[in-house]
């Protein structure tokens, strides 16, 4: 009984370290991915429901990127080819969150 608790714990911490990988990875590639769709700070903030500060914060290094934001933003970038594509090479939508996620 122990053993399966541990193994459910593990996991917990896997998902955690994914989350925080991703969502890094996101952070530090924000701007870029923003500016393949042709958006502004004040664009993408209304598509995802924030302020353009919080923008300007994640894309700046002041502030982290929440899973909530996260998951807005995967869902905006999957949507066009260019930037869906990006997102695998980038390690933001890997295997692994897709697993966790099973959105494709």
């Amino acid at each position: 009984m122990v053993f399966v608790i541990r193994e459910v714990y593990d996991l917990g911490n896997n998902n955690d370290l994914l989350r925080e990988k991703v969502t890094k990875n996101m952070a530090e590639n924000l701007a870029m991915l923003r500016t393949k769709l042709d958006l502004t700070q004040e664009q993408l903030a209304n598509l995802i429901g924030v302020s353009r500060h919080t923008i300007m914060q994640v894309e700046n290094k002041k502030a982290k990127l929440s899973w909530s934001n996260f998951l807005s933003l995967l869902l905006i970038f999957t949507k066009n080819s260019e930037t869906d594509r990006l997102l695998n090479i980038l390690e933001i939508y890997t295997d692994e969150l897709n697993n966790e996620l099973k959105l494709r």
